[in-house]
């Protein structure tokens, strides 16, 4: 096994292309040789990234996993429309991980699954790419760095936006000081979902392996308002908007703003357009305080679209001589008197509201992984920078759930003095199912 030593690049100009500390084992064959992948879940997000792993030099999919045998088949259809030979389908993606020629784990599958599919994923040797937020609670972010840290391996999370040279471009000028000194950030996502009701229990779908979906989260009844999308409104298998679509804005703030963990956090809101089982706020305003005079605020809609600043999601940030907006597809440059001083956009390419986000910044931010992994090259988003901002959208969680403010040691980012709090960070595991590394 070949070794290279990851270099840390423009950390210290606050664009975040850093990698970890230790040094991590890369890649084993030539660098001629393609990375090999599996993709586990397929139900939207998981497809897009089966394709567009198949369609980024260097790369192939080996392996399309899923639980649901229907959406396993499409899976396999999907990838072979645009690669050379048809990825095996898979029910189970721990048989993916026994395979020798895997290099790499693509986890798409609902959020309770993604630390410890990725911590398994390790333990077998392979790199990962992982869709946010990269835990359900904050122990689990823990037990990611402590696992990479131990197997030496690369983790990418999906938050691609890191990957977009134009947000890039605007960092640079930020820390070159063209709206001065930045201390606020605002982000957002406003959406008009529908209710999701009053759910059953029913049986189980023939086509569904339910046991595995389940998989590390305490057994329930089948319902059937849950599966392929609603579990992200159950706080067993899911972590709610602030993590789903916040932690994309959210991350683009603290990035802005060059911050890590912050001193105060707090929140407001609840379920206020629909009476269902829907068990999140579906309104959110979420205050992240931090040392230097910073502050970030998130507000979250998912029940009312209403935009902010004619977009429907996006981070605008404000500083001493001007403000900058920005969202996929770029950002503008204000002065003091609104004026637009820069403006560097793109047509946009996707619907940003769309559930399964195939857009160009997915395939830069996979064409960054699969080169991270062959050459060395930077990670845009290395797990340990992930980490920091998914712990903000769970300490927003927190906030509400507790009701009051929360203290934070801005060195580690743990609740300070509050075990009522802090019996939040972390979860139940099903017997047997509880990660270790």
């Amino acid at each position: 096994m070949k070794r290279r030593r990851f270099l840390k690049t423009a950390s210290a100009t606050g664009l975040g292309l850093v990698t970890a500390r230790a040094p991590l084992l890369a890649f084993s064959g030539s660098p001629s040789d393609r990375v090999v992948v599996a993709i586990m879940g397929l139900n939207g997000r998981g497809t897009v990234l089966g394709r567009t792993f198949a369609r980024t030099p260097g790369a192939e999919v080996a392996y399309v996993c899923d639980v649901d045998a229907q959406v396993l088949a499409k899976g396999v259809a999907k990838v072979a429309e645009v690669q050379p030979k048809a990825p095996e389908g898979l029910g189970d993606f721990r048989r993916a991980l026994e395979s020798k020629s895997v290099d790499a784990l693509v986890i798409a599958a609902p959020d309770h699954w993604h630390a410890p599919a990725a911590i398994l994923a390790l333990q077998a040797g392979k790199h990962v790419y992982l869709e946010k937020p990269c835990g359900h609670n904050p122990h689990e972010g823990e037990l990611l760095l402590e696992a990479q840290r131990k197997y030496r391996r690369l983790i990418q999370m999906g938050t691609q936006r890191r990957s977009s040279p134009l947000a890039i471009e605007g960092m640079q000028a930020i820390q070159e000081g063209v709206i001065g000194r930045p201390y606020f950030a605002r982000a957002w996502y406003a959406n008009t979902r529908a209710s999701i009701g009053r759910g059953k229990e029913a049986p189980v779908p023939a086509e569904l392996d339910y046991e595995l979906w389940q998989g590390p989260a305490p057994r329930a009844p089948y319902r059937d308002n849950l599966i392929h999308y609603n579990w992200h409104w159950f706080r067993r298998w899911g972590t709610g908007e602030i993590c789903n679509n916040g932690t994309h804005e959210i991350d683009v703030a603290r990035w802005a703003l060059g911050v890590d963990y912050p001193t105060r956090v707090t929140s407001a809101g609840g379920r206020y357009h629909f009476d269902d089982d829907w068990e999140f706020t579906d309104t959110q305003e979420a205050g992240f305080e931090f040392e230097g005079q910073k502050t970030i605020v998130w507000q979250g809609f998912s029940c009312n679209g209403f935009p902010t600043q004619n977009r429907s999601r996006g981070t605008s940030v404000q500083g001493t001589a001007g403000s900058m907006v920005l969202d996929q597809d770029g950002y503008t440059v204000y002065d003091l008197q609104n004026k637009v001083v820069k403006q560097a956009v793109t047509q946009a390419s996707s619907d940003p509201l769309a559930t399964s986000g195939d857009d160009r910044l997915t395939a830069l931010h996979v064409a960054n992984f699969v080169a991270a992994i062959r050459t060395g090259t930077a990670l845009h988003q290395p797990i340990e920078e992930g980490v920091k901002s998914v712990l903000l959208c769970h300490l927003g969680n927190i906030a509400q759930w507790t009701g009051y403010a929360l203290r934070i040691d801005p060195r580690s980012g743990r609740i300070l003095g509050d075990e009522e709090a802090m019996a939040y960070w972390q979860r139940e595991y099903a017997p047997g199912w509880a990660p270790v590394v």
